[in-house]
Order: C-alpha cells, then structure tokens, then sequence
C-alpha cells in the first residue's frame, strides 16, 4: 500500500463465498471493507455517511435486484464512490458503463483482482495511476479521462 491512505470499499455481491474472498483480498492489501450487501434493498438501507472509496458491484443480484440499479443508487448517494461492476459477461454491460467505472470480468484470479486494487488505488489516491491497467480491468473511458485531465 505504501504511500497511499487505505481504501474504503464496499462489496455488493449475493454468492457469499465469492464475498468472502473479496473481502481477505481487499484487507490483505491493507484496505477496509466497510460494508457488504447481497442486493439493492441491502444498499438502500446502508448509512448515507458510509461514503465508500470504491464499490465492486456484482450485476446479478439477491431479490431480483442488478447492478445497474445499485450503481445508480451509489452514483446518487456517494458521488465520489468509484463503482466496479464484477461479471461474468461484461458484453451486457450498457455503454459509457452507466456511470460506473469500470469492469472487471468473472472469474478472475487472486493477482488479477490484487493488481486491479493496486491500479484503483494509485488512481483514487494519486491520479492517473503509474501501474499498468491489469489486462484483466476494462476502465471507462470517462474514467482514464478524469484521471488523465489532472
């Protein structure tokens, strides 16, 4: 992690084992896992104050529920949040992203998920980040563009 404060991040994500994995990953790294939720209603009901760095948001979710919407939703309530839409088809991902801020496909490996983090991170903290994009991050362009204008 090195100079960079740690992150604050939020999973959305309805397999339970896929959340705990995320969740040793995220704090491995020295980041803070600073809530969990399983659908949108799981979101909604969240503190307004929660204000994470970086949401990774599964598309299909608990109670019929998609990422989509829980994008939205972070979109309105932590405007600074970046969101990270996790698939396993990145192809029904609407384009421009939907406001979110990228994609990150479904499976993917414990160096692809860690070296992704790495790339948010440098990027969240130190715009743009000097890492290469992992192959396995599809960053919106909006995104690189906001980091490239600073």
């Amino acid at each position: 992690m090195g100079q960079y404060r740690a992150l604050r991040v939020l999973i959305v994500e309805d397999e339970p084992l896929l959340v705990m994995d995320i969740e040793m990953m995220v704090e491995d790294a020295g980041h803070r896992v600073v809530a969990e939720a399983a659908s949108l209603h799981d979101v909604e009901a969240m503190d307004p104050r929660l204000s994470p760095d970086l949401a990774f948001v599964d598309m299909h979710l608990a109670r019929g529920t998609t990422g989509l919407s829980v994008s939205a939703l972070i979109q309105e309530r932590w405007a600074e949040t970046l969101i990270i839409f996790v698939t396993a088809n990145p192809a029904m991902i609407p384009a421009g992203f939907a406001g979110a801020h990228g994609v990150l496909a479904k499976p993917f490996s414990r160096n692809s998920f860690v070296s992704t983090l790495a790339y948010l991170h440098q990027g969240i903290c130190a715009p743009p980040p000097a890492l290469a994009k992992p192959a396995d991050f599809v960053p919106a362009q909006a995104l690189l563009d906001g980091w490239n204008s600073r």
